[in-house]
C-alpha cells in the first residue's frame, strides 16, 4: 500500500491566549499541497491570529506547526518564509513612493543574500529585475512597472501585493482578505487572478466574500470563537445549518 503524501500545512491542537482571552482554541487541521481552502467566519472569530501564528509573527500557547514535513512552530518568519511560505495582509503594506517595480525588487532582494542598492542600475542585478517583471506580469501589471505605487488604483495595488508575494517563489500562500475594499469588478478580476496561479502552490484565504471564497477554494474551514466549528467542501460548508446560523445570519 501506497503512503499518502504528507499535507502541506499540519496543525495541531494550536492555541493561542492572550491574558484572559483564547483567540486560537486548539485549531486542528491539515491542508494538502495544491489545495486551496478558505478560512472563514465573523468578526472575531481568530482567523487573523491564526495566520498569524501559521507565519511566525505570534507564538502559539500551545500546539504544534508543521510546513512541508517540518516542525515549524518555533521557527522565525524569515525562517519559514525560505521554506517556501509567503503571505498578504488585510490592509495594503507597500511603499507609496516606490514604482510598482521597485516595490517588486525589494520583495525579490528580501528573499536573497545579496546585497542590493536600486541606484546602481539594472546591468548591475538582471536576475532581479528579470524575476520582479516576471511576477509583475503574472497579475497584470506589466504596463504599471514605472507608476509610483500611490498612483495605482486600490485593485491594482492589491494585485502589486500579491507579485511581492509572488515574488520569492512561494509554495504556500496566506492570502488576507485579497478582495477587501475592492468594488465588484476588482473583486471578479482578483479572484480570476489567483485563480490563474500556479496549481502546484498551496492557497489558504482568509475571506469575507462568500461567493469569493466558494469560487476560489476547493474547501472551507469555519472558525467561531477561536474554534474550527465546520470543514468540508465548499458545497457542504454551505449547507451546514450551524454555519447558516453563526455567519450567515440565518437559523
Amino acid at each position: 500500500m501506497t503512503a499518502s503524501p504528507s499535507p502541506a500545512l499540519s496543525l495541531t491542537d494550536l492555541s493561542k491566549e492572550f491574558g484572559g482571552l483564547r483567540a486560537v482554541d486548539g485549531v486542528s487541521l491539515a491542508v494538502a499541497s495544491g489545495e486551496r481552502r478558505a478560512i472563514i467566519g465573523p468578526n472575531g472569530a481568530g482567523k487573523t491570529t491564526l495566520f498569524s501564528l501559521i507565519s511566525g509573527e505570534t507564538r502559539p500557547t500551545d500546539g504544534r506547526i508543521v510546513l512541508f514535513g517540518r516542525d515549524v512552530t518555533r521557527l522565525s518568519p524569515h525562517r519559514r518564509a525560505a521554506r517556501g511560505l509567503a503571505r498578504t495582509y488585510q490592509i495594503t503594506n507597500l511603499f507609496p513612493r516606490l514604482t510598482a517595480l521597485e516595490n517588486c525588487l525589494l520583495a525579490v532582494q528580501a528573499l536573497t543574500p545579496v546585497k542590493f542598492h536600486l541606484h546602481r542600475g539594472l546591468r548591475r542585478y538582471p536576475a532581479f529585475f528579470e524575476r520582479a517583471r516576471r511576477v509583475l506580469d503574472a497579475v497584470g501589471l506589466a504596463d504599471k512597472e514605472a507608476e509610483a505605487v500611490r498612483n495605482l488604483s486600490h485593485g491594482e495595488q492589491r494585485q502589486l501585493e500579491i507579485a511581492l508575494a509572488l515574488a520569492g517563489a512561494p509554495r504556500f500562500l496566506l492570502l488576507d482578505e485579497p478582495t477587501a475594499g475592492l468594488s465588484p469588478a476588482e473583486s471578479h478580476a482578483m479572484t480570476a487572478l489567483l485563480k490563474s496561479l500556479d496549481p502546484a502552490i498551496t492557497l489558504l484565504v482568509i475571506e469575507h466574500d462568500m461567493d469569493v471564497a466558494f469560487a476560489l477554494t476547493d474547501r472551507i474551514t469555519v472558525l467561531h470563537y477561536g474554534k474550527v466549528v465546520a470543514d468540508g467542501l465548499a458545497h457542504e460548508v454551505k449547507a451546514n445549518p450551524l454555519v447558516q446560523e453563526i455567519y450567515l445570519g440565518t437559523s
